[in-house]
């Protein structure tokens, strides 16, 4: 796909992951061309799937949510039906950011964010370990984020 992207189509994707709330006129003066044109161009990206939306990014101590956990989880069986119900629950739930099938020693790596390690044992308790499926989980406290990079290199 992104041998259609001509160089003010990669301009505009760059701009905007570095501030999705550029105007469009300073947006247009970034990468060099009309304001119209520039609008067509994103609207043309966001249409075809480039641009997925726009966020905020909020600081997760200051809403209580300063431990960031990784947890591998095993499956006690890896059926396509488990698979699907395992996923129908994790997607069902808030407090998982991220959750990704993966290939190697384990099925499943979720990420989440909760205040402290007390909120983190009754997330693991409540939570992940009443998903369906589970057998065994693992889990990894961050103690420093060494690099928490949002934009893709493009």
């Amino acid at each position: 796909m992104a041998e259609q992207l001509d160089r003010a189509d990669i301009k505009i994707l760059r701009a905007l992951q570095r501030d999705g709330r550029l105007s469009t006129v300073a947006l247009a003066e970034n990468v060099g061309l009309s304001p119209t044109a520039t609008t067509e161009r994103v609207k043309r990206l966001t249409r075809e799937g480039y641009i997925k939306g726009y966020h905020a990014v909020l600081d997760p101590a200051m809403l209580d949510r300063a431990l960031l956990v990784f947890i591998e989880i095993t499956l006690d069986k890896t059926t396509p039906d488990v698979f699907a119900k395992f996923a129908l629950a994790v997607r069902a739930s808030r407090e998982i950011l991220e959750c990704h099938l993966v290939a190697g020693g384990f099925d499943y790596l979720i990420k989440t964010r909760v205040k402290d390690m007390e909120a983190y044992r009754n997330f693991l308790t409540q939570t992940i370990l009443s998903l369906p499926g589970v057998r065994e989980s693992r889990s990894y406290a961050v103690m420093e984020e060494v690099k928490a990079e949002l934009t893709l290199p493009v």
